[in-house]
């Protein structure tokens, strides 16, 4: 179990914190809006009121012991960077901030926040990935270039094993585990000689560009 601070109660703040504090982390929600930490409050082991702007009542609640803040402070773009510069003053362990833009994102990142995320672009491009083809099930960008896939197989890919088709050599892919849906069952690094059938779900590692080439096989 893990302790982590929420700051902010946008809606990804709220089905953040729901969701560590269903995994059963230890959350403690601020907001100052008094109607989003009533709406929180049951699900969480702490919510407090506080303005997020307030350093004292930042500094009072001691959020430089537990594992992670992540401050996501909705379209308040001023107040996310003075929240992550005194989380960075607090010397908390791990901070992660919402960014609402590359240039936000680049402010945040100089002034100390560990990780910078971007949930409505990531959003966008794993759902891009999806539409595109209906072999695409979903999308993780791991870094710039750089993804994991989640995929129906081909039809090429049918009947084959993984030793015959080569991937890493002809591709320049991994295959990182294996989804068998009859019988379920997963398959984390899948040896040379699993031979793909229809209803298997391929997870994959790969540069972008060499991940679309297997997109044009469908």
């Amino acid at each position: 179990m893990r302790s982590f601070a929420i700051i902010g109660l946008s809606t990804f703040g709220y089905y953040l914190a729901k969701e560590l504090s269903h995994r059963g982390h230890q959350i403690l929600a601020i907001d100052i809006d008094e109607d989003k930490i009533d709406k929180i409050r049951p699900f969480v082991d702490r919510a407090v009121i506080a303005d997020a702007s307030d350093k004292e009542a930042l500094a009072s609640l001691g959020l430089a012991e537990l594992d992670a803040v992540i401050v996501s402070l909705g379209e308040q773009m001023d107040a996310s960077i003075l929240v992550t510069l005194y989380m960075r003053e607090f010397r908390v362990k791990k901070i992660v901030a919402k960014a609402l833009s590359e240039d936000h994102g680049r402010i945040l990142d100089i002034i100390g926040a560990t990780d910078v995320i971007y949930p409505e672009r990531d959003v966008a491009n794993r759902l891009a990935h999806t539409l595109e083809s209906d072999f695409f099930l979903d999308s993780i960008s791991l870094s710039e270039g750089i993804s994991i896939i989640e995929i129906a197989p081909p039809s090429p890919f049918l009947a084959k094993s993984l030793g015959q088709l080569d991937l890493r050599n002809r591709y320049g892919v991994s295959v990182l585990l294996i989804k068998e849906v009859i019988p379920e069952k997963i398959v984390l690094i899948p040896t040379a000689d699993h031979v793909i059938k229809d209803s298997d779900i391929l997870v994959i590692l790969g540069k972008d560009e060499d991940l679309e080439k297997i997109q044009e096989l469908s």
